[in-house]
């Protein structure tokens, strides 16, 4: 055989080499872009696609109904509850991981879309708060400020729940001080008896509590009625005379959740579940005190995981915020509040689904295997199985 056939040859097993490995190439390509675009759009894309939608409610003002004088400024607040941060006891690392980027991609995008001027957390921030050691706590606030991180001109304000400080029967000054001194270094109301120190029995901390709740409530009154009791009201400084917004983690008193309704209210076999007292939600005496010393106009509160709304007394609304983590529910949402010194408005922003993105992921997993199936030559191209088919129903 002379030089030339032979190089050639040669050449020709070569080329008919690097065909297979050239497909296996591009093959390869494929799936790793495939995954690339899956993973971009589980973990990143579909947070934007889905708070895009949300938008902040218009709340009326003077202004609007054609009144005169300088429009009222619109304070635009976000209200989460319940992000239970795993501790170093119960949280496995992997879902620690998951749960927690999500809750970190879902905040960030909300602020980057909505731009809130404050941010309200109604308790249960962390898993273990209630007895979690210096340590851990310490490990634990770093992982909050990492996940909730925020512009210096947005503010962030915080109420404590059983899982911060514990229930009444397990709180004491250190823990409420170990949270105040990281979340509320200048509080705007009282925190502590909204939540688990109005229990009636005398303690000191309930007992102070209810003393710094009276003192908040005469300010209040002596702002709604400085004209007709200038001489019990003195000339301290006055609070503004509109309505207050009580922000709480336990609910008021009810019953249960049988009147809740919509997708994220609790589901049918826990509706009917009585509320226990001091548990569930705050006893009857301590939800008729809030509501007599304070008359708010507006009560938002956590620790149900679920969303309801409920009248109280003389047409009180009180909210029940949902959980923010796919530890708590499927379906994650918070509340956007438009609100002046006499109105406010309301909305609701779901987040992303744990199940949409699971479901995507198991989709994108069989398309994936059945790719390298076929590329394998072990099951026919789905292309050209319809193909034979119709070229067989075209003959017959």
């Amino acid at each position: 055989m002379a030089a030339g056939d032979m190089a050639s040859t040669r050449l020709g097993a070569g080329r008919q080499h690097l065909r297979p490995l050239k497909r296996r190439g591009l093959v390869l390509l494929r799936l790793t872009a495939i995954v690339f675009a899956v993973l971009l759009f589980c973990e990143f894309l579909i947070y934007y696609l889905v708070i895009f939608r949300c938008s902040w409610p218009a709340v009326k003002t003077p202004a609007d109904a054609g009144g005169l004088g300088t429009p009222e400024p619109v304070l635009r607040a976000m209200f989460l509850a319940d992000t239970h941060l795993l501790g170093a006891v119960r949280g496995h690392w992997l879902d620690k991981l998951r749960r927690e980027w999500q809750m970190e991609r879902a905040f960030q995008t909300a602020l980057w879309l909505l731009q809130p001027e404050v941010v309200f957390i109604l308790g249960d921030i962390f898993d273990e708060g209630k007895w979690s050691s210096s340590q851990a706590w310490a490990d634990d606030v770093g992982r909050f400020w990492k996940i909730f991180r925020h512009p210096p001109h947005m503010q962030l304000r915080a109420v404590a729940g059983n899982h911060d400080i514990g229930f009444h029967y397990q709180m004491n000054t250190y823990k409420i001080k170990r949270f105040e001194k990281v979340f509320n270094p200048e509080r705007l109301f009282s925190w502590k008896g909204i939540n688990v120190a109005l229990e009636g029995d005398g303690c000191d901390i309930c007992s102070g509590a209810e003393a710094e709740l009276l003192e908040i409530s005469h300010r209040l009154n002596c702002s709604r009625e400085q004209e007709h009791r200038p001489q019990e009201c003195g000339d301290g400084q006055r609070l503004p005379a509109s309505a207050p917004i009580l922000l709480q983690h336990f609910p008021l008193y009810r019953r249960n959740d049988a009147n809740c309704s919509g997708e994220d209210a609790a589901p049918p076999d826990e509706k009917y579940t009585p509320f226990k007292e001091r548990y569930d939600a705050l006893s009857q005496e301590a939800s008729r005190k809030l509501l007599w010393w304070l008359r708010p106009r507006l009560v938002l509160s956590g620790h149900t995981h679920s969303a309801c709304e409920v009248l109280h007394g003389a047409g009180v609304l009180e909210v029940s915020v949902p959980s923010f983590s796919w530890r708590n529910r499927n379906n994650p949402s918070f509340i956007m509040g438009s609100v002046t010194p006499t109105e406010y408005a309301l909305a609701k922003c779901y987040l992303p689904c744990e199940d949409t993105v699971l479901t995507t992921y198991c989709t994108a997993a069989g398309g994936l295997v059945l790719l390298t199936l076929v590329h394998a030559g072990l099951v026919a191209s789905p292309f050209h199985f319809g193909w034979n088919m119709l070229r067989k129903f075209k003959t017959t």
